[in-house]
């Protein structure tokens, strides 16, 4: 690019397709800055900018997600009176849905006067991105209505909002392969694949097999969609794991050059039986093509590599890769924390700051565990003292609600739950009605307690005393079914009150999940909390750490990949350490 800026400058007078070429040229090398300069000198040059301008200049927009930029470019456009082009409109369909502005996007697709099958399908593809699957098959069947021809891009898309492993996802998407074979797309490689994938996804193995074997010619994309949808199963088994090497062997009889995502699909399988004498065959394969470097490799060597216990050969992997992110350093952390190298983990953590690395939730959660493991910092620690707080109150004449809400709540955090009930009952004495607070005290003093069959009853007394019971009330009986491993209870509790469209219930019964390590329950749960929320990140998180603390380590794994896949974000909160 170097080059063909210096023969832009020597032009005696640079033209409009010379600038657009520049513009189009630093985008796609992902010198965003660059282009933006480019299109300011190409506006100060006093031309006429065209649609590929403004174009290239939106799609800078789009690739750093910045809004705002992208808004001035909207308004610029609509001052030049090319706003009624529909290549523009897509391209602003399209920055709107990657910046997350779907419903701006919506009002854009919705006003203008020309639309083509690129505008349905872009914003198609953004509600894809934020799993509304409801406004989905609406646009599907508007379009159809609307006599534009549905295309294998179209029904691709669309396939990717029914991989939620749930009851309609697997109904949508069965819909939708009816509508692919009545077209004609099943055949299709592209559209054959997306289909792969989501009945793999929903937990329909043997319909994804099915299609797959329908399919007459096969390409890598197609193999590692199957591999993967192997791999990806509630339990995998040792016939499970020989079905995906059967396959890379075809991959390798057939011809096809196997791919990163093949590798990390097969190391996956050697890590889920514990297959490491395969599992360094394929590390040798890696390194003859020269694929050593890719993170999702590498993370999945290191996994492997720790689970052999040798977290030499792990450490090895990780600094042979040249960019050492925040998803491979906590990989190595935990590979480190799983063999009792915690000193080693620690290491690493503090290294990854000093280089100016921000961890994430799962590095952060993974380091909380080598503190509490060495004992070397009390984290999270509530220094309370109790007495103190009682004695203050005894000195208190006349406490009212407050008061004594305060108190309770006290002794409740503390695991005083006698003395918090104890309290509750001499207030009821002094004639002090008690409040909504009062009872989220009572109750969790019963969660931490154990008090199951007391904390009902109180739960069920609160309309006696006039108090309605809230989402906090209703979290805290969650709670006190989930301490005490009643997790059937707990669900059964949320799906019978108001609130099961409340991600803060299932949130509270996913914890419980996790102390338990159930993995079924905890993942009806997070998928619950993630339709709710889909870019939530802690529901995210959870359900790894579940999948994690029950060794069921390709789930994990397949649960870090969709939060990136979604572009799920959260910045981590400061801790000292």
């Amino acid at each position: 690019m170097d080059v063909a800026h210096r023969l832009f400058d020597k032009m005696f007078k640079p033209n409009l397709v010379s600038y657009n070429s520049l513009i189009s040229g630093y985008t796609q090398m992902g010198a965003f800055d660059k282009a933006l300069q480019v299109f300011v000198e190409a506006r100060k040059a006093c031309l006429k900018l065209d649609k590929f301008t403004y174009a290239g200049a939106l799609n800078v927009c789009t690739q750093t997600r910045d809004l705002k930029l992208g808004k001035l470019i909207h308004g610029l456009i609509s001052v030049s009176g090319l706003i009624e082009k529909v290549f523009l409109t897509n391209s602003l369909i399209d920055m709107y849905c990657k910046c997350e502005c779907v419903d701006q996007a919506r009002f854009l697709f919705e006003n203008s006067q020309e639309l083509d099958e690129i505008s349905w399908n872009t914003l198609i593809a953004g509600y894809v991105r934020l799993n509304k699957k409801e406004e989905i098959l609406k646009l599907l069947i508007s379009m159809h209505r609307n006599g534009l021809e549905l295309n294998t891009y179209t029904m691709g898309s669309v396939l990717k909002a029914c991989c939620t492993n749930t009851d309609v996802g697997i109904m949508c998407g069965k819909m939708l392969h009816g509508c692919i074979m009545k077209l004609g797309f099943d055949i299709d490689i592209v559209v054959g694949t997306a289909l792969l994938d989501m009945y793999a996804k929903n937990g329909e193995l043997n319909s994804a097999i099915k299609t797959f074997k329908s399919m007459p010619n096969r390409n890598i994309v197609m193999y590692n969609a199957m591999i993967s949808g192997i791999m990806e199963t509630e339990s995998i088994s040792k016939e499970c794991t020989n079905e995906a090497c059967r396959l890379f062997f075809e991959v390798q009889r057939q011809g096809l050059k196997p791919s990163k995502f093949t590798y990390s699909s097969m190391l996956k399988a050697c890590i889920a039986v514990e297959d490491f004498v395969y599992g360094k065959q394929i590390h040798a394969q890696i390194c003859k093509y020269n694929l050593q470097s890719d993170e999702f490799i590498v993370s999945a060597l290191i996994e492997l590599y720790s689970l052999m216990g040798s977290t030499e050969d792990g450490l090895k992997c990780f600094k042979s890769t040249p960019r050492r992110d925040i998803v491979l350093s906590t990989s190595m952390i935990a590979g480190y924390i799983q063999n009792g190298q915690y000193e080693s983990a620690l290491s690493l953590f503090y290294e990854l700051m000093a280089c100016g690395g921000r961890p994430d939730e799962f590095t952060i959660s993974n380091i909380l565990s080598a503190c509490a493991d060495l004992a070397t910092a009390r984290l999270g620690e509530q220094c309370g003292n109790v007495n103190s707080a009682d004695l203050i109150f005894r000195e208190t004449e006349n406490p009212d609600v407050v008061s004594w809400s305060v108190m309770i709540c006290s002794c409740a955090q503390h695991g005083c739950a006698k003395d918090a009930l104890n309290l509750f009952g001499l207030m009821k004495e002094h004639g002090i009605r008690p409040n909504h607070i009062t009872y989220v005290g009572v109750l969790s003093a019963c969660s931490y307690g154990g008090l199951v069959e007391e904390g009902l009853k109180y739960f069920e007394s609160m309309k006696d005393d006039g108090v309605e019971a809230s989402i906090e009330h209703y979290c805290c009986v969650v709670d006190l079914f989930g301490r005490a491993g009643r997790l059937a209870e707990a669900e059964n509790f949320i799906l019978a009150s108001g609130f099961k469209n409340n991600p803060i219930v299932w949130r509270a019964l996913l914890s419980s999940c996790r102390v338990y390590k159930d993995s079924v329950a905890g993942k009806r749960a997070a998928m619950k909390v993630i339709e709710l929320e889909p870019q939530d990140s802690s529901s995210y998180v959870l359900l790894h750490n579940i999948y994690a603390d029950a060794a069921v380590e390709p789930l994990a794994a397949r649960i870090r990949e969709l939060m990136q896949q979604r572009g799920v974000r959260k910045e981590p909160g400061l801790s000292w350490i």
